[in-house]
């Protein structure tokens, strides 16, 4: 994932009205897509955070069943963004889907397109727009687009590019920046850093993770992004910190995932991250685990998992 939510007292307000409330971004996350062998998914499963030991339930499907695609939204809807898709003819596509938490029973609705259909991407942004970067076109891509959520039925905007042309790698944000890292190039560590103000300018390279990896998946809170999992060769539970204040430095490796794998998705809140799904090699897995930012030093605690066994889904 990728997004952090930031809520008003009358975002709370409104919503608990509404009714809406406990389902909204900042008390859930949504896992969309994904593969298993010879499977590909529409599913988009909920996992309550207040309930995290049960089962996710399974929610209103895509709209076009696909894997390798990324995802953001805002403190209202999520926005899952191209993938693979195994139609007529099979391929990458640009299609954005959009879910939207309070009718989240119904089929995703599509939206405006990508400027380019690609798949293995990643995805973050504000509570106003998602950036898509990098993935396979085919080639390797370090497109970025922007999809501005109060026109998006529009084609994405295409913006500064990525440092370095890369795919399967993963993303988070704060309100104002997004950080992109890792990924297949062949496997780096290559961490940037899109300012949302001055998007069209190319990405900034900044402090590298720990490892140089691909088949990431990344969450965090206003003030940092957890990089967790991926591929290196060999499946990691290997978790890496990166300090936006500090984000020279190299990342800092904290306590791992319950589980080595790789092509997991990555949603939260500002305290938590929930890591939901990949492949154990051997086997695709539904495990979710949390990993509670204040002590990250230890292991990720195993959760309930989702509610089917899949890989390179995305999550908001």
């Amino acid at each position: 994932m990728a997004t952090t939510h930031v809520f008003t007292l009358s975002d709370v307000y409104r919503q608990s009205l509404e009714g809406t409330w406990v389902a909204q971004g900042w008390n859930a996350a949504w896992f969309g897509g994904g593969y298993a062998p010879g499977s590909p998914f529409s599913r988009v499963d909920r996992i309550i955070f207040s309930s995290d030991t049960s089962t996710a339930v399974a929610k209103g499907p895509l709209s076009l069943a696909r894997y390798a695609l990324g995802a953001s939204g805002s403190t209202t809807d999520a926005w899952f963004g191209s993938g693979y898709a195994p139609g007529t003819p099979p391929g990458p596509v640009s299609r954005v889907d959009r879910v939207i938490f309070s009718s989240d029973a119904s089929t995703a609705v599509a939206k405006g397109p990508l400027s380019l259909a690609r798949s293995n991407l990643a995805a973050s942004g504000s509570t106003t727009d998602a950036w898509y970067a990098g993935g396979n076109a085919p080639g390797t891509r370090s497109t970025v687009d922007r999809v501005i959520f109060s026109s998006d039925t529009s084609t994405a905007v295409a913006k500064g590019p990525l440092s370095l042309a890369r795919y399967v790698l993963a993303a988070h944000g704060s309100t104002t920046d997004a950080w992109f890292g890792g990924g297949a190039a062949p496997p780096v560590s290559t961490v940037d850093r899109i300012i949302f103000s001055s998007d069209t300018s190319t990405a900034v390279a900044k402090g590298p993770l720990s490892l140089a990896r691909s088949y990431l998946a990344a969450h965090g809170s206003t003030t940092d992004a957890w990089f967790g999992g991926g591929y290196s060769p060999g499946s990691l539970s290997r978790v890496d910190r990166v300090i936006f204040a500090s984000d020279t430095s190299t990342a800092v490796a904290k306590g791992p995932l319950s589980l080595a794998r790789y092509g997991s998705g990555a949603g939260g809140n500002t305290t938590d991250a929930w890591f939901g799904g990949g492949d154990g090699s051997p086997g695709v897995r539904s495990t979710v685990d949390r990993v509670i930012f204040s002590s990250d030093t230890s292991t990720a605690v195993g959760k309930g998992p989702l509610s089917v066994a899949r890989r390179e889904l995305a999550s908001n």
